[in-house]
């Protein structure tokens, strides 16, 4: 794939059909994460049955106390919470962690975090995909559940650059989610500060 276009994202219904199972997918219990040297390294491998695949951690968004962002709590309340259970409470901390599949000819994504371009604290990904041993031309596809700059900015390097970051994966999106951020009408629902999220991801898939 040299570049993120309508004809190469393939729209998705279910991962059944992305795969071409013959039966629909069946959800298993909590995967047993592998204990070794890697853990703690900015991937974690684990095994079920006979896929093997990672978590891959992609940073740390560093976000400022709200008052708003939790209902029903204070911030007070949220730092005592993060300092009991040993977190550093200066701001709330919201890790970015991608899922990798190995199984059969197929190396899959599941999101493909946010790409440096989201978070200054974030858009480690790549690099501890390659400490894991995986290059990203190994990835064959990669299933995106939705397109918040998290999810998906990972998929093209920045701008101006714009080069696809996984040149021989199939992406697959959510029908619904691909038709409503690609609609060229979509920046009159949005006041201009709000358009720069539609652009980059129309510029994504060149629409």
């Amino acid at each position: 794939m040299s570049n993120l276009t309508r004809r190469n994202a393939l729209l998705a219904a279910a991962c059944a059909g992305a795969f071409g199972l013959p039966k629909p997918v069946s959800f298993i219990g909590a995967a047993l994460a592998q204990k070794g040297p890697e853990a703690g390294k900015g991937f974690r491998p684990f095994e079920f049955g006979k896929v093997h695949g990672f978590i891959l951690n992609d940073g740390v968004w560093e976000k400022p106390h709200d008052p708003a962002f939790i209902e029903n709590v204070s911030v007070e309340e949220t730092k005592a919470a993060l300092a009991a259970a040993g977190i550093a409470n200066e701001f709330v901390p919201i890790p970015f962690n991608i899922t990798l599949l190995e199984f059969g000819n197929d190396t899959v994504l599941f999101d493909a975090g946010t790409g440096g371009q989201f978070q200054p604290t974030a858009g480690a990904m790549i690099a501890n995909m390659a400490a894991a041993g995986i290059k990203p031309a190994q990835i064959t596809r990669v299933i995106v559940s939705h397109f918040h700059p998290d999810h998906v900015f990972g998929l093209m390097s920045k701008a101006p650059d714009n080069t696809p970051v996984f040149p021989n994966a199939a992406i697959y999106v959510p029908s619904t989610e691909f038709k409503f951020w690609m609609d060229p009408g979509i920046f009159t629902k949005f006041p201009e500060s709000r358009h720069g999220l539609p652009k980059r991801l129309q510029a994504m898939f060149h629409c």
